[in-house]
């Protein structure tokens, strides 16, 4: 039982990872119908830029908070240089570009940055806690808290906010939404910025555990794609559900069978749900998105 346990707590907080990066991914996808491959270097710069920021003297709060910002400003310059030219290309060509950013991005972090391996404190310490004979560090209580943080934030943004329910317009309907006059540009900057941050804030609060480097966010992006697949691709709620179940199953893999398997679950999902189940757990029975 304390193994199983053990099993579960660290598949929920990788699986809140995976939903904030499946998040980013709704959000963009809901806005601008476009893929954005490019959401796990978001994950990437909110760590690396944290660091730096934090060694080169600031207090790690101030480091944070810089590099959600300097993420989100990066999330709109994808937008503006590469994504808003594009608009009316196929839907592969935005998938093709974003890929190319993704490249791009890794490029210059590498550059910017160096290829080694980073972290910085944890934010409460490092002394496990226990439960039920398992044990949790507290940094994955921030990693599991911040998850279900954004989840409520998001939520009662696009349910309650004037703002949200513009974006949600622009997702249903492009150009009903010009008609009534939402400025649609605005909406999709917003979304790139809104997304690459909460990618950051995936990125700052998972770095204390799992380290980063200039080339992580290629798996965290692959991940969560398949979170966000799983989940149903634009909707909320898919992407938190898709993300801990994608989390839970690798946990479980590398604990009942081999590590060496466990990143192949995101495949095995990735397949499972384009044969069986195109449109997720909680997407739409039919869509003219790809």
């Amino acid at each position: 039982m304390p193994e199983l346990m053990q099993f579960i707590l660290s598949g929920i907080t990788v699986g809140a990872v995976y939903a904030l990066v499946a998040l980013g991914f709704t959000i963009i996808y809901n806005a601008s119908d476009v893929v954005n491959f490019a959401q796990g270097e978001f994950v990437m710069l909110g760590g690396m830029i944290t660091v730096f920021a934090f060694e080169a003297g600031l207090p790690l709060p101030l480091a944070a908070l810089i590099a959600v910002v300097a993420t989100a400003a990066v999330g709109v310059a994808l937008n503006k240089l590469a994504i808003e030219p594009a608009r009316g290309a196929p839907v592969v060509s935005l998938i093709i570009i974003t890929i190319g950013a993704s490249i791009l991005v890794r490029g210059v972090a590498q550059i910017v940055f160096d290829k080694q391996l980073h972290r910085f404190p944890s934010f409460t310490g490092d002394d496990p806690i226990a439960v039920m004979g398992a044990t949790i560090l507290p940094q994955s209580l921030w990693v599991i808290a911040g998850g279900f943080a954004v989840f409520i934030g998001l939520w009662l943004f696009f349910t309650k906010t004037l703002t949200g329910r513009a974006v949600l317009a622009t997702s249903n309907n492009r150009l009903a939404a010009q008609l009534v006059g939402i400025n649609t540009g605005w909406v999709m900057t917003l979304s790139f910025a809104l997304s690459a941050a909460i990618g950051a804030l995936a990125g700052v609060l998972v770095t204390p555990i799992t380290l980063t480097s200039y080339d992580v966010g290629i798996a965290l992006a692959l991940k969560g794609f398949a979170a966000a697949m799983l989940g149903g691709m634009g909707n909320p709620i898919g992407a938190l559900v898709g993300g801990i179940i994608l989390g839970l199953l690798e946990s479980l893999t590398a604990g009942y069978i081999s590590s060496q398997y466990k990143d192949a679950a995101a495949f095995v999902v990735i397949l499972a749900v384009l044969f069986a189940m195109p449109q997720g757990l909680f997407g739409k029975t039919t869509t003219e998105r790809v």
